[in-house]
């Protein structure tokens, strides 16, 4: 099986059942594949032994309401065990320099694998923010086809603070100057969510309400700021991962 027909894998890591289906369904329409070429595996419920990671073209990290930065002694066995299979992840990508893109929670599990700091200096809440390309991003194959400006959808309690000494950074924003790194020349990872629509992210607060991403007695207003926005570039970014991971040359 060659590279463009080799299908793709997304890992997810939410607990919660009622999250789960819409995220993989996000990813699959920003990436353009129909389900048989969209693998799924839950983090959150499965091993990631169990795979052999070599007969996919491609890999994205889903998000998840786990925090890198919760105390080691307050992660359940769940949560550690999901770190353990990131970092693994990780660890296997950048040996082989492979197209896997991390999302989210993803990237802290990165940034902390490679050196990097982790912290709540820069969380956000569930909002549509601009971000700006570096001249590296504009420069860069995959994060270069998105506008030099461009809005995106956010919500996350932590973020990376110090870039990892062998990142190279691609994109940021005012409250978050961390929001896009590649290492080497194929793995990636984005602090925003490059899967959603704003009718994704709305429901998707429903879901979290109670998880501390923005008061629950304030869901009314999100979901006003939410769907008032108008963000469609980020998908941009999934379609030329496949288009890169499926084309190498």
């Amino acid at each position: 099986m060659d590279d463009m027909t080799r299908p793709f894998l997304f890992l997810s890591a939410r607990p919660e059942a009622e999250a789960v289906g819409p995220e993989y369904e996000a990813v699959r329409r920003a990436m353009g594949l129909d389900a048989a070429r969209l693998e799924h595996l839950r983090l959150d419920v499965e091993p990631l032994s169990q795979l052999v990671l070599g007969d996919f073209a491609g890999i994205v990290v889903g998000g998840s309401p786990f925090n890198v930065t919760t105390p080691e002694e307050r992660k359940g066995a769940m949560q550690r065990r999901v770190e353990d299979d990131l970092a693994r992840l990780a660890e296997w990508a950048l040996a082989g320099d492979r197209h896997v893109m991390f999302t989210c929670y993803g990237i802290g599990v990165l940034t902390r694998l490679l050196g990097g700091t982790v912290g709540t200096r820069f969380g956000e809440d569930a909002a549509a923010v601009e971000l700006a390309l570096t001249e590296a991003g504009r420069a860069d194959r995959l994060a270069g086809v998105l506008s030099e400006r461009f809005d995106a959808l956010v919500g996350h309690k932590e973020a990376t603070e110090q870039l990892p000494g062998e990142a190279v950074l691609l994109a940021g924003s005012a409250g978050c100057p961390v929001q896009l790194y590649r290492v080497g020349e194929h793995v990636y990872a984005t602090q925003f969510h490059p899967e959603v629509s704003t009718a994704d992210f709305v429901a998707r607060a429903r879901v979290y309400r109670h998880h501390g991403y923005f008061p629950a007695s304030e869901l009314r207003e999100v979901e006003l700021r939410l769907g008032a926005a108008s963000v469609t570039e980020p998908q941009r970014l999934l379609r030329r991962f496949v288009e890169l991971a499926a084309d190498p040359a």
